[in-house]
């Protein structure tokens, strides 16, 4: 555990005095019976998508620009909604237990998942980077003895009162500065997420509620009829299978030990290193948009060439993200500076 900071007893709004231990010990055990709301992003990590990199690979950098708007619900681990607004179109993704849609209505499509009895799944790619409980848990799973911890204020969010919870990396390998986390003082449940850079005083990433319920959510909530017109693609769950992974696993940043060469793929990505200075590899990366006019293509090709024990590649930077795209096809991104990444490349396997 990181050090703990001092307790807070006088700010506004005003609020009991709570330790960063106590409020930390809240927020990993608290459990809700649904939510509905309104979440707001707001981000600037100052780096383009790379090509091949799973949806939901890591969960922070899934949001990777601008400004988004999305609803969700949530009603336990069968029942959950996320529809996002972009460009006048929306994204739903859905499931009621029984059933689970991903809908894109900019291209009239969507995807029905038949789940058997006594299974859970939910819709490919649905994209958890909209849930503040799931952003803030990659950063609680962050601490360790490198991380400084306390508990900074309070403050008002989506009309509730909130403690702020701020962690600050004592480590210099990690291009964050602080996160601070503003947690419901009833439900204990984060409701804001702010990401500072190291470097810079405007947020790289604000994620959080701009309403929000706690009552269970009508089951009604988590159907889907899809509109007149759309084109449905059927998908079934075979019952005597074991439990199908419909969307990749959320990476844990936490220690991992390098895998044996050729077990790393594009939906099991490869975690080195541990805390603030952990770094994903994919391998096998989509290597089309490399070449070429493209935006990466051409960021690539003013982008300084570097070369170590673990081959040769191109280096992208930002305030924020770093990636290291090797010759081999290997993909390396962390919010670490890049000779962590390097670093880490040099322990990665072939």
């Amino acid at each position: 555990m990181g050090a703990l900071g001092p307790m807070v007893a006088d700010a506004s709004p005003k609020l009991p005095g709570i330790t960063a231990q106590d409020l930390l010990a809240k927020v990993q055990t608290a459990k809700v019976d649904g939510l509905s709301g309104t979440v707001r992003s707001d981000a600037d990590l100052g780096l383009p998508a790379i090509p091949g990199m799973a949806p939901g690979t890591q969960q922070v950098t899934d949001l990777l620009s601008g400004e988004h708007t999305a609803r969700v619900a949530y009603a336990g681990p069968d029942k959950a909604r996320v529809s996002i607004i972009y460009n006048q179109a929306e994204r739903v993704w859905t499931t009621d237990g029984k059933s689970a849609w991903a809908y894109d209505s900019s291209k009239r499509e969507a995807t029905k998942l038949t789940l058997p009895t006594h299974r859970t799944a939910r819709p490919e790619s649905k994209p958890e980077s909209y849930d503040p409980q799931a952003v803030a848990k990659q950063f609680l799973d962050a601490i360790d003895p490198t991380t400084k911890v306390e508990v900074s204020g309070t403050e008002k969010v989506a009309g509730r009162d909130a403690y702020k919870l701020r962690l600050v990396p004592k480590t210099d390998k990690t291009t964050v500065g602080s996160v601070t986390l503003a947690i419901d003082s009833k439900t204990w449940v984060p409701l804001d997420v702010t990401v500072m850079p190291r470097k810079g005083n405007d947020p790289a990433l604000e994620l959080g509620f701009s309403s929000v319920s706690f009552d269970v959510p009508a089951a009604s909530t988590f159907a889907f009829t899809p509109p007149k017109g759309v084109k449905v693609t059927d998908q079934k769950v075979p019952s005597t299978a074991g439990p199908k992974r419909v969307a990749p696993k959320q990476t844990e940043p936490k220690q991992t030990e390098p895998k044996k060469p050729g077990t790393a793929t594009q939906d099991k990505p490869t975690v080195i290193g541990e805390g603030w200075e952990s770094v994903a590899m994919i391998r096998g990366a989509e290597t089309s948009g490399l070449t070429g006019n493209g935006m990466l293509a051409q960021l690539l090709a003013k982008a300084p060439t570097v070369q170590g024990t673990w081959g040769k590649g191109k280096v992208l930077t930002s305030k924020m993200v770093s990636a290291l795209i090797t010759d081999d096809g290997r993909v390396f991104v962390g919010l670490v500076t890049p000779d962590t990444l390097q670093a880490a490349a040099a322990k990665a396997p072939r």
